[in-house]
Formats: structure tokens, sequence, C-alpha cells
């Protein structure tokens, strides 16, 4: 953990100095020390160009960035230990596809009534909705099960695409636009896109810390859960619910955002093992730390700016299939 908290702080200095302006390491320190005591002394002497890029417009988006990234990681963990199953991840239960379809709606209709928050509003009861209709249909009379919420995630997910679908074609002019959000971007944050990410962060850490023990437990199937005396489906129901906060959240702000929450948890694992009570944290500061590493390079390496859906991917893809077939190589072999 500290070291990629280190690697993090790092990673933060660094960014903010990457772009069209190039920011010196110690220029940087001094600026955001200068920000932070309120003492315009620390930076009176830089160019005045230098505190506006790194504070108004650099740092907002490298922050998003980070706590996007460590949100998504801590929900694909805490899904996969509750729904049992290893490909697990945020947006296993249509969370992104909820999202998705109440953007492109307030896209479509041009819904403008909360300003710059109206398209995250959207997506944020778009995904919430979509996470009750989840729940509301894998009731049973056993209560929530693993099996019942994956395939009604898969049911509603594939509903919301279809709809979608449809949204982008009687969009006309503004497909374009519609398409470019589902793709995800931090382009243009701003402390308020800051705020609520590290908001929502932050409460669902601590709720995830909290029933990490319990989700051990629950992990070990339910069986094995109740004669410890865990009530599995009030902490399946509350981890849920605030694993899909937590995603929600990250999605109106950034986007759609793939693999993040699929991959860094099986990464994580080979260090810390199964216990989420080291592997939450963990989590937490290697997909902030994936993805400001991959926004960096789509911003300030790359020659023209790519959406970040399209490069984690491309880069989460084929080292899914990686690890994946390895693992499968390794069963086979022992």
């Amino acid at each position: 953990m500290l070291l990629l908290a280190g690697a993090l702080a790092a990673g933060v200095v660094t960014s903010a100095g990457m772009g069209f302006i190039r920011i010196g390491f110690f220029e940087i320190l001094r600026i955001l020390l200068g920000s932070v005591t309120g003492n315009d002394a620390w930076f009176s002497e830089l160019d005045r160009l230098f505190p506006v890029v790194i504070m108004d417009v650099r740092l907002p988006r490298i922050l998003t960035a980070a706590f996007v990234g460590g949100g998504l990681s801590m929900a694909g963990a805490v899904f996969q230990g509750i729904l049992l199953n290893p490909l697990a991840d945020p947006y296993t239960l249509g969370v992104s596809a909820g999202a998705a379809f109440g953007a492109s709606l307030a896209i479509l209709v041009n819904i403008t009534v909360m300003g710059t928050w109206s398209i995250p509003l959207c997506a944020f009861l778009g995904a919430m909705a979509t996470l009750a209709a989840v729940v509301f249909l894998s009731e049973g009379s056993g209560g929530l099960s693993s099996n019942n919420l994956i395939l009604s995630g898969i049911i509603v997910a594939a509903i919301l695409s279809a709809g979608i679908s449809f949204l982008k074609y009687i969009a006309d002019e503004q497909v374009a636009v519609i398409i470019f959000w589902l793709m995800g971007s931090f382009a243009a944050k701003t402390w308020n896109d800051v705020w609520m990410a590290a908001g929502s962060l932050m409460i669902g850490f601590l709720i995830f810390l909290f029933y990490s023990r319990d989700l051990n437990v629950v992990a070990m199937g339910d069986r094995t859960a109740v004669s410890l005396g865990v009530d599995t489906q009030r902490v399946r129901l509350i981890l849920l619910l605030s694993a899909s906060l937590v995603s929600a959240v990250a999605v109106s702000v950034s986007g759609i955002i793939g693999f993040v929450g699929l991959l860094v948890p099986h990464m994580m694992r080979a260090f810390t093992g199964p216990d989420n009570r080291k592997l939450i944290p963990v989590c937490g500061l290697a997909g902030a730390v994936l993805l400001l590493g991959a926004d960096t390079v789509t911003r300030a390496v790359l020659p023209r700016e790519i959406p970040i859906g399209i490069l984690t991917a491309l880069i989460g893809g084929p080292f899914f299939c990686y690890v994946f077939r390895r693992r499968r190589k390794t069963g086979a072999a022992s």
C-alpha cells in the first residue's frame, strides 16, 4: 500500500507537468503548496499561466481519473466477492447500461435543467433505476442469490442496450455526442466532478472496509456464512447497493470505462491474497494509478487524444485473455 500510495502521489505530480505546456516537477510542487496554504508567494515568480493550467485544467482531470479508477476497482472486488464470480465487475448487473441509457436520453431530448450536471444526473438516475429493476427481478423465496442477480443483470442490460441503439438511431446530428460519451472521457472535468467522485469513493470505501470481514465469509458460500452467524442477505444487499452507487457515480462522471474493475482485483490478488480487508484498499490505490496512467497517456503522450474507454479496452482485453489462459493452463496442469 505504501508503494502504491507513493506511485499515485508521484503520478499525480508527474502527470500535472505533462501536456502541451511543460511544467517542471518542482514548479508544480510550489504551485500545489501555494494553492493549498493560500500563500501565493510560493509561485509568484512563475509564469502566471502555470497556476491556472495546473489548478483549473489539469488537476481536476487528474484527480477525477484517480478517484474513478479507485472506485471502479474497489467495486469490482466487492462484486466478485458478492456474486462469487471471478468475471464479475461493476458493469455485470447492468449499471453501466442504465447510466448509458440515462445519459443518451438526456442528450437526445436536450435536458439542461441542472446545467452541466444534467447529463451526469440522468446517468446516475438511470443506473440506480437499473439496479432497482435487477434487484426486483432477482428476488425470490430464497432471497437474493448470485445466479439470479447475474441473470437479471444480463437481461436488463440487453434490454437497455437495445434502447440505446434505438436512441442513437433517432438522434440524427446528436448521435456523435452520444457515442463520444459512451466511449468515456475525462476531458473538461471540473472541481465539482472531483468532489462528487471523491465523496462517493470515501463513502463506499468506509462501507466496504466495515463489511470486509463479512464479505470474506460470504465468499465461502451461503451455507458456511450462515453457520458462522453472518446474515448473508443483509450483507449482500448493503454491499450491492454501495458498490453500485460508487459505480454509478463513476460512470456518470466519466462515461463507460471497461476492464478496470475486472482486471485490477485479479492483479492485486496475486499480492494480497483473497482477504478483502487487504484487497479492497489495495485495489483502490492500484485502480487509481492504472486509470491515471491511462488518462495521462491518451492526454499527453499520444499525438491525438482518444477516449479513455477505448484505451482501457485495448489494453485490458488482451491482458485479461493472457491471464485467463494462463490460469486455465495452470489449473489443467495441477
